[in-house]
Protein backbone atom coordinates (compact mmCIF):
# COMPACT_ATOMS: atom_id res chain seq x y z
CA UNK A 1 0.00 0.00 0.00
CA UNK A 2 1.24 3.46 -0.93
CA UNK A 3 -0.13 6.72 0.45
CA UNK A 4 0.83 9.64 -1.78
CA UNK A 5 0.34 13.42 -1.69
CA UNK A 6 0.39 15.23 -5.04
CA UNK A 7 0.81 18.91 -5.90
CA UNK A 8 -0.37 20.26 -9.28
CA UNK A 9 0.22 23.87 -10.31
CA UNK A 10 1.32 23.94 -13.95
CA UNK A 11 -1.19 26.59 -15.08
CA UNK A 12 -3.98 28.59 -13.44
CA UNK A 13 -5.12 25.86 -11.05
CA UNK A 14 -3.36 24.86 -7.85
CA UNK A 15 -4.45 21.53 -6.41
CA UNK A 16 -3.51 19.07 -3.68
CA UNK A 17 -4.57 15.42 -3.79
CA UNK A 18 -4.03 12.47 -1.49
CA UNK A 19 -4.57 8.85 -2.55
CA UNK A 20 -3.98 5.61 -0.63
CA UNK A 21 -3.92 2.25 -2.35
CA UNK A 22 -6.15 3.61 -5.14
CA UNK A 23 -8.69 5.15 -2.75
CA UNK A 24 -9.27 8.91 -3.07
CA UNK A 25 -8.79 10.57 0.31
CA UNK A 26 -8.67 14.24 -0.72
CA UNK A 27 -8.79 16.37 -3.87
CA UNK A 28 -8.86 20.13 -3.22
CA UNK A 29 -8.24 22.90 -5.75
CA UNK A 30 -8.30 26.65 -6.34
CA UNK A 31 -8.45 28.44 -9.70
CA UNK A 32 -6.93 31.79 -10.62
CA UNK A 33 -9.68 33.62 -12.55
CA UNK A 34 -8.92 36.80 -14.47
CA UNK A 35 -11.39 39.43 -15.77
CA UNK A 36 -13.23 38.77 -19.05
CA UNK A 37 -11.03 39.42 -22.07
CA UNK A 38 -7.80 38.75 -20.16
CA UNK A 39 -5.58 35.69 -19.93
CA UNK A 40 -3.46 34.63 -16.96
CA UNK A 41 0.19 35.69 -16.82
CA UNK A 42 2.91 33.54 -15.22
CA UNK A 43 3.94 36.03 -12.51
CA UNK A 44 0.40 36.74 -11.29
CA UNK A 45 -0.55 33.05 -11.51
CA UNK A 46 2.46 32.10 -9.38
CA UNK A 47 1.45 34.69 -6.76
CA UNK A 48 -2.04 33.21 -6.63
CA UNK A 49 -0.58 29.75 -6.08
CA UNK A 50 1.75 30.99 -3.32
CA UNK A 51 -1.21 32.59 -1.55
CA UNK A 52 -3.32 29.43 -1.73
CA UNK A 53 -1.04 26.40 -1.50
CA UNK A 54 -0.37 26.19 2.25
CA UNK A 55 -4.08 26.42 3.03
CA UNK A 56 -4.79 23.72 0.46
CA UNK A 57 -2.17 21.37 1.93
CA UNK A 58 -3.75 21.79 5.38
CA UNK A 59 -7.25 21.28 3.93
CA UNK A 60 -6.18 18.12 2.09
CA UNK A 61 -4.55 16.60 5.18
CA UNK A 62 -7.68 17.39 7.20
CA UNK A 63 -10.04 16.00 4.54
CA UNK A 64 -7.96 12.81 4.19
CA UNK A 65 -8.00 12.31 7.98
CA UNK A 66 -4.36 11.26 8.05
CA UNK A 67 -1.16 12.41 9.68
CA UNK A 68 1.91 13.39 7.60
CA UNK A 69 3.73 10.35 9.03
CA UNK A 70 1.33 8.09 7.13
CA UNK A 71 2.45 9.44 3.74
CA UNK A 72 4.93 7.35 1.76
CA UNK A 73 5.88 9.87 -0.94
CA UNK A 74 5.45 13.55 -1.89
CA UNK A 75 4.81 14.16 -5.61
CA UNK A 76 4.74 17.36 -7.65
CA UNK A 77 4.26 18.37 -11.29
CA UNK A 78 7.68 18.56 -12.93
CA UNK A 79 6.28 19.80 -16.24
CA UNK A 80 5.17 20.69 -18.83
CA UNK A 81 3.67 24.02 -17.87
CA UNK A 82 4.40 27.64 -16.99
CA UNK A 83 7.69 27.93 -15.12
CA UNK A 84 6.76 30.33 -12.26
CA UNK A 85 3.60 28.42 -11.23
CA UNK A 86 5.46 25.10 -11.55
CA UNK A 87 8.19 26.40 -9.25
CA UNK A 88 5.65 27.14 -6.51
CA UNK A 89 4.56 23.50 -6.44
CA UNK A 90 8.13 22.20 -6.63
CA UNK A 91 9.39 24.40 -3.77
CA UNK A 92 6.52 23.45 -1.47
CA UNK A 93 6.97 19.76 -2.36
CA UNK A 94 10.68 19.98 -1.50
CA UNK A 95 9.89 21.71 1.78
CA UNK A 96 7.29 19.11 2.79
CA UNK A 97 9.62 16.25 1.82
CA UNK A 98 12.34 17.69 4.05
CA UNK A 99 10.01 18.54 6.95
CA UNK A 100 8.29 15.17 6.92
CA UNK A 101 11.37 13.21 5.79
CA UNK A 102 9.61 11.63 2.81
CA UNK A 103 10.84 10.64 -0.67
CA UNK A 104 10.16 13.14 -3.47
CA UNK A 105 9.01 12.41 -7.03
CA UNK A 106 8.53 14.72 -10.02
CA UNK A 107 5.61 13.66 -12.24
CA UNK A 108 4.92 14.42 -15.90
CA UNK A 109 1.69 16.43 -16.06
CA UNK A 110 0.42 14.57 -19.14
CA UNK A 111 1.12 11.16 -17.60
CA UNK A 112 -0.83 12.30 -14.54
CA UNK A 113 -3.90 12.97 -16.69
CA UNK A 114 -3.61 9.61 -18.46
CA UNK A 115 -3.15 7.51 -15.33
CA UNK A 116 -5.94 9.31 -13.48
CA UNK A 117 -8.27 8.68 -16.42
CA UNK A 118 -7.35 5.00 -16.55
CA UNK A 119 -7.85 4.66 -12.79
CA UNK A 120 -11.28 6.32 -12.70
CA UNK A 121 -12.76 4.73 -15.84
CA UNK A 122 -11.05 1.31 -15.70
CA UNK A 123 -10.08 1.67 -19.36
CA UNK A 124 -7.70 -1.16 -20.27
CA UNK A 125 -5.42 -0.06 -23.10
CA UNK A 126 -7.17 2.84 -24.85
CA UNK A 127 -6.17 5.33 -27.47
CA UNK A 128 -5.84 8.52 -25.42
CA UNK A 129 -6.96 11.92 -26.65
CA UNK A 130 -5.28 14.44 -24.38
CA UNK A 131 -6.80 17.90 -24.84
CA UNK A 132 -6.08 20.85 -22.57
CA UNK A 133 -5.05 24.49 -22.56
CA UNK A 134 -1.43 23.66 -23.31
CA UNK A 135 -1.54 20.27 -25.02
CA UNK A 136 -3.30 18.40 -27.81
CA UNK A 137 -2.06 14.85 -28.40
CA UNK A 138 -3.31 11.46 -29.58
CA UNK A 139 -1.44 8.84 -27.58
CA UNK A 140 -1.14 5.05 -27.39
CA UNK A 141 0.91 2.89 -25.03
CA UNK A 142 3.60 0.58 -26.42
CA UNK A 143 6.85 -0.87 -25.08
CA UNK A 144 7.12 1.10 -21.83
CA UNK A 145 6.28 4.46 -23.41
CA UNK A 146 3.21 6.52 -24.16
CA UNK A 147 3.72 7.09 -27.88
CA UNK A 148 2.44 10.28 -29.50
CA UNK A 149 0.70 9.43 -32.77
CA UNK A 150 -0.54 12.93 -33.54
CA UNK A 151 -0.55 16.39 -32.01
CA UNK A 152 -1.08 20.08 -32.68
CA UNK A 153 1.60 21.73 -34.78
CA UNK A 154 0.91 25.18 -33.32
CA UNK A 155 -1.46 26.08 -30.46
CA UNK A 156 -3.38 23.65 -28.26
CA UNK A 157 -7.13 23.22 -28.59
CA UNK A 158 -7.75 24.68 -25.12
CA UNK A 159 -5.62 27.69 -25.96
CA UNK A 160 -7.65 28.19 -29.14
CA UNK A 161 -10.92 28.13 -27.18
CA UNK A 162 -9.58 30.39 -24.44
CA UNK A 163 -8.29 32.98 -26.90
CA UNK A 164 -11.56 33.06 -28.79
CA UNK A 165 -13.42 33.52 -25.50
CA UNK A 166 -11.22 36.56 -24.84
CA UNK A 167 -11.94 37.92 -28.33
CA UNK A 168 -15.71 37.88 -27.74
CA UNK A 169 -15.30 38.93 -24.07
CA UNK A 170 -16.75 35.83 -22.43
CA UNK A 171 -16.27 35.42 -18.70
CA UNK A 172 -13.37 33.33 -17.38
CA UNK A 173 -15.55 32.09 -14.52
CA UNK A 174 -15.58 29.11 -14.12
CA UNK A 175 -13.56 28.76 -17.34
CA UNK A 176 -13.61 30.19 -20.89
CA UNK A 177 -14.09 26.77 -22.48
CA UNK A 178 -17.09 25.98 -20.32
CA UNK A 179 -18.75 29.28 -21.23
CA UNK A 180 -18.10 28.66 -24.94
CA UNK A 181 -19.71 25.22 -24.54
CA UNK A 182 -22.84 26.68 -22.95
CA UNK A 183 -23.17 29.48 -25.52
CA UNK A 184 -22.65 27.01 -28.38
CA UNK A 185 -25.87 25.23 -27.40
CA UNK A 186 -27.76 28.34 -28.56
CA UNK A 187 -26.07 28.46 -31.98
CA UNK A 188 -28.35 28.26 -35.03
CA UNK A 189 -26.11 28.94 -38.06
CA UNK A 190 -22.99 26.97 -38.94
CA UNK A 191 -20.09 29.11 -40.12
CA UNK A 192 -17.67 27.33 -42.42
CA UNK A 193 -14.17 27.51 -40.91
CA UNK A 194 -10.74 26.21 -41.99
CA UNK A 195 -10.43 22.48 -41.29
CA UNK A 196 -6.73 21.71 -40.98
CA UNK A 197 -5.73 18.07 -40.51
CA UNK A 198 -2.27 17.12 -41.77
CA UNK A 199 -1.88 13.37 -41.52
CA UNK A 200 -2.16 12.71 -37.79
CA UNK A 201 -1.54 16.32 -36.78
CA UNK A 202 -3.88 19.29 -36.45
CA UNK A 203 -3.50 23.05 -36.65
CA UNK A 204 -5.69 25.66 -34.94
CA UNK A 205 -3.92 29.00 -35.41
CA UNK A 206 -5.28 29.73 -38.90
CA UNK A 207 -8.77 28.72 -37.82
CA UNK A 208 -8.53 31.10 -34.85
CA UNK A 209 -7.38 34.00 -37.05
CA UNK A 210 -10.22 33.34 -39.49
CA UNK A 211 -12.97 33.27 -36.85
CA UNK A 212 -11.47 36.33 -35.15
CA UNK A 213 -11.93 38.29 -38.38
CA UNK A 214 -15.57 37.15 -38.55
CA UNK A 215 -16.15 38.15 -34.94
CA UNK A 216 -14.39 41.51 -35.41
CA UNK A 217 -14.47 42.70 -39.06
CA UNK A 218 -12.14 45.61 -38.21
CA UNK A 219 -9.31 43.06 -37.90
CA UNK A 220 -9.87 41.70 -41.40
CA UNK A 221 -6.57 41.59 -43.31
CA UNK A 222 -8.15 41.67 -46.75
CA UNK A 223 -9.69 45.16 -47.03
CA UNK A 224 -10.94 44.79 -50.60
CA UNK A 225 -14.39 46.28 -51.00
CA UNK A 226 -17.24 44.00 -51.90
CA UNK A 227 -19.99 44.95 -54.36
CA UNK A 228 -22.63 47.13 -52.77
CA UNK A 229 -25.28 44.45 -53.14
CA UNK A 230 -23.09 41.83 -51.38
CA UNK A 231 -24.20 41.78 -47.76
CA UNK A 232 -22.10 40.38 -44.98
CA UNK A 233 -23.89 37.48 -43.25
CA UNK A 234 -24.67 38.20 -39.62
CA UNK A 235 -23.60 35.65 -37.04
CA UNK A 236 -24.24 35.72 -33.33
CA UNK A 237 -21.62 34.87 -30.72
CA UNK A 238 -23.55 31.65 -30.17
CA UNK A 239 -23.26 30.79 -33.89
CA UNK A 240 -19.51 31.32 -33.77
CA UNK A 241 -19.05 29.25 -30.61
CA UNK A 242 -21.15 26.45 -32.09
CA UNK A 243 -19.21 26.48 -35.36
CA UNK A 244 -15.84 26.62 -33.62
CA UNK A 245 -16.64 23.61 -31.45
CA UNK A 246 -18.07 21.54 -34.28
CA UNK A 247 -15.05 22.17 -36.50
CA UNK A 248 -12.23 21.58 -34.04
CA UNK A 249 -13.91 18.59 -32.42
CA UNK A 250 -14.45 16.99 -35.83
CA UNK A 251 -10.72 17.38 -36.46
CA UNK A 252 -9.93 15.67 -33.15
CA UNK A 253 -12.38 12.83 -33.81
CA UNK A 254 -10.77 12.23 -37.22
CA UNK A 255 -7.21 11.81 -35.96
CA UNK A 256 -8.38 9.73 -32.99
CA UNK A 257 -10.27 7.34 -35.27
CA UNK A 258 -7.20 7.02 -37.48
CA UNK A 259 -5.12 6.08 -34.44
CA UNK A 260 -7.75 3.49 -33.43
CA UNK A 261 -7.52 1.91 -36.86
CA UNK A 262 -3.72 1.90 -36.83
CA UNK A 263 -3.47 0.36 -33.36
CA UNK A 264 -6.49 -1.94 -33.80
CA UNK A 265 -7.98 -0.53 -30.62
CA UNK A 266 -11.64 -0.40 -29.65
CA UNK A 267 -11.26 2.00 -26.70
CA UNK A 268 -10.82 5.77 -26.49
CA UNK A 269 -10.05 7.69 -23.32
CA UNK A 270 -10.41 11.49 -23.30
CA UNK A 271 -8.34 13.33 -20.68
CA UNK A 272 -7.40 16.95 -19.99
CA UNK A 273 -9.50 20.01 -19.23
CA UNK A 274 -11.21 20.17 -22.64
CA UNK A 275 -12.15 16.52 -22.15
CA UNK A 276 -15.00 17.69 -19.87
CA UNK A 277 -16.80 19.15 -22.88
CA UNK A 278 -19.99 17.16 -23.35
CA UNK A 279 -20.21 17.88 -27.07
CA UNK A 280 -16.71 16.52 -27.65
CA UNK A 281 -17.63 13.42 -25.65
CA UNK A 282 -20.84 13.02 -27.67
CA UNK A 283 -19.08 13.27 -31.03
CA UNK A 284 -16.35 10.85 -29.92
CA UNK A 285 -18.92 8.41 -28.53
CA UNK A 286 -20.77 8.33 -31.85
CA UNK A 287 -17.53 7.54 -33.70
CA UNK A 288 -16.60 4.81 -31.21
CA UNK A 289 -20.02 3.16 -31.39
CA UNK A 290 -19.91 3.16 -35.19
CA UNK A 291 -16.63 1.22 -34.93
CA UNK A 292 -17.98 -1.15 -32.27
CA UNK A 293 -15.80 0.54 -29.67
CA UNK A 294 -16.29 2.32 -26.37
CA UNK A 295 -15.56 5.81 -25.05
CA UNK A 296 -14.18 6.48 -21.57
CA UNK A 297 -14.29 9.98 -20.08
CA UNK A 298 -14.40 11.68 -16.69
CA UNK A 299 -16.03 14.77 -15.22
CA UNK A 300 -14.50 18.04 -14.03
CA UNK A 301 -13.28 16.51 -10.74
CA UNK A 302 -10.66 14.51 -12.59
CA UNK A 303 -10.24 15.87 -16.13
CA UNK A 304 -9.45 19.45 -15.04
CA UNK A 305 -5.94 19.86 -13.57
CA UNK A 306 -5.90 18.47 -10.02
CA UNK A 307 -3.44 17.32 -7.40
CA UNK A 308 -4.99 13.86 -7.21
CA UNK A 309 -3.74 12.91 -10.67
CA UNK A 310 -0.19 13.77 -9.64
CA UNK A 311 -0.58 11.81 -6.40
CA UNK A 312 -1.90 8.76 -8.26
CA UNK A 313 0.70 8.75 -11.05
CA UNK A 314 3.43 9.32 -8.46
CA UNK A 315 2.15 6.41 -6.38
CA UNK A 316 2.25 4.13 -9.44
CA UNK A 317 5.80 5.24 -10.16
CA UNK A 318 6.84 4.75 -6.53
CA UNK A 319 5.34 1.25 -6.32
CA UNK A 320 7.21 0.23 -9.48
CA UNK A 321 10.55 1.26 -7.96
CA UNK A 322 11.03 4.72 -9.46
CA UNK A 323 13.08 7.01 -7.21
CA UNK A 324 14.47 10.54 -7.62
CA UNK A 325 17.44 12.20 -6.00
CA UNK A 326 16.57 15.41 -4.19
CA UNK A 327 19.05 17.29 -6.41
CA UNK A 328 16.91 16.36 -9.43
CA UNK A 329 13.79 18.07 -8.07
CA UNK A 330 13.69 20.80 -10.70
CA UNK A 331 10.93 21.72 -13.17
CA UNK A 332 10.92 21.90 -16.94
CA UNK A 333 8.45 23.79 -19.11
CA UNK A 334 8.85 21.33 -21.99
CA UNK A 335 8.52 17.75 -20.78
CA UNK A 336 7.23 15.44 -23.49
CA UNK A 337 4.79 12.64 -22.73
CA UNK A 338 6.97 10.12 -24.57
CA UNK A 339 10.07 11.01 -22.54
CA UNK A 340 8.77 9.09 -19.52
CA UNK A 341 9.74 5.43 -19.03
CA UNK A 342 6.51 3.72 -17.97
CA UNK A 343 7.81 1.26 -15.39
CA UNK A 344 4.42 0.50 -13.83
CA UNK A 345 2.70 -1.05 -16.88
CA UNK A 346 3.15 -4.49 -18.42
CA UNK A 347 3.28 -4.89 -22.20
Amino acid sequence: MVCSLGIEGSANKIGIGIIKNGDVLANVRKTYITPAGEGFLPKETAKHHRDQIIGLVKAAIKEAKIQPEELDVICYTKGPGMAPPLMVGAIVARTLALLWQKPLLGVNHCIGHIEMGRQITNANNPIVLYVSGGNTQVIAYSNKRYRIFGETIDIAVGNCLDRFARIIKLSNDPSPGYNIEQLAKEGKQFVKLPYVVKGMDVSFSGLLSHIEEIADPSKRRNKRKKPEDAEEPEYTKADLCYSLQETIFAMLVEITERAMAHCESNEVLIVGGVGCNERLQEMMRIMCEERGGKLFATDERYCIDNGLMIAHAGAEMFKSGTRMDFEESFVTQRYRTDEVLVTWRED
